[in-house]
């Protein structure tokens, strides 16, 4: 092993002992002085607001970018990162997220760079870390999303069988907000919200499909909007609604049971070339680098990752089934 590698290890280890040693030592002083916090406080909310155990984390790492944000507010990019973040319901605004990508960017370029003393595979890792949140982003977007979807059956269901009962259209979107989980909960409450705040109840439900981007709930918008216009059984149109809502989940799960192979596949031929090239740069880091030092080595690695990104595509075409 370098020398550069067995002096960043002993670092990090001698910190790690230290930091153990003294959170050791200091336990029974810890607890005892929050217990007396709790005690002296006066209120429930400061005696939250006191006890270290119950501090928001998402606070801290906010109050400390919010030093830096107002340099990213003014890029035109920080309002299309905040339409994603609410998309994906994350409590971040745009130039804090952005914040986090160059973090992320920097801290693999510079970890890369100590442990291999290799500035192109550093600057690879570096371009690697600004892509990691985007990545982040989009999968928990798609996963609230695909929650969403799973509980407008249900939603339709308990706002029909409202309606039957005699509430208000309004008193059955408060019905659904208090009975189902989030996500679908808060998107409701949302609306409700701004109903209640003045906003025409079109302009709310628009508002909330802009928000969501699913074409499920864009069917039941549209379908509600045209009753409030033309008139009718509403409770009836949301139960046909919500029927076609339930078989086209079940399809869904179907086709991702059938297609599930071909996914897998496509993960697999993504991450092997990825895996196989990090351990031999493990074991024998000699025998890859002239992958890196030659011309011919660097116009392979080219190649493989067009050929990669084309068999990435390719897969994913043949998997994504519309229905």
């Amino acid at each position: 092993m370098p020398l550069h590698q067995i002096i960043l290890c002993t670092f990090l280890a001698c910190t790690l002992l230290l930091l153990g040693v003294h959170r050791q030592l200091t336990r029974e002083s810890r607890e005892i002085s929050q217990r007396l916090e709790k005690i002296s406080a006066r209120t429930s909310r400061q005696r939250i607001k006191k006890h270290p155990g119950h501090e928001d984390p998402p606070v801290r790492w906010r109050q400390a970018l919010a030093h830096l944000a107002p340099i990213f507010a003014r890029f035109s990019i920080s309002q299309r990162l905040e339409d994603q973040l609410t998309k994906a319901d994350i409590p971040l605004r745009g130039e804090e997220f952005l914040i986090q990508v160059l973090l992320a960017g920097f801290c693999g370029f510079f970890l890369i760079f100590l442990l291999t003393m290799q500035p192109a595979l550093a600057l690879a890792s570096g371009i690697a870390g600004l892509f990691v949140p985007f990545l982040l982003l989009k999968i928990a977007r798609q996963k609230r999303l695909s929650k969403l979807n799973n509980q407008i059956g249900d939603a339709l269901v308990i706002m029909a069988n409202s309606l039957r009962s005699g509430f208000s259209f309004l008193q059955a979107m408060e019905m659904v907000r208090r009975e189902l989980p989030d996500p679908i909960s808060k998107e409701f409450g949302r609306t409700f919200q701004e109903i209640n705040l003045g906003s025409q109840v079109e302009d709310a439900l628009i508002n909330m499909t802009e928000r969501v981007q699913s074409e499920d709930l864009d069917l039941v918008v549209t379908a509600v909007l045209i009753q409030r216009q033309v008139g009718g059984n509403l409770a009836e149109v949301l139960d046909n609604i919500a029927e076609t809502i339930r078989e086209r989940v079940r399809i869904k799960g179907q086709i991702r049971s059938i297609t599930a192979q071909g996914r897998i596949s496509g993960l697999v031929i993504s991450l092997l070339p990825v895996g196989l090239a990090g351990m031999m740069l493990v074991v024998n880091p000699e025998y890859i680098m002239i992958l890196f030092n030659s011309k011919a080595g660097i116009s392979m690695l080219a190649g493989a990752v067009v050929s990669e990104i084309v068999g990435i595509l390719a897969i994913r075409k043949i998997v994504d089934i519309e229905v």
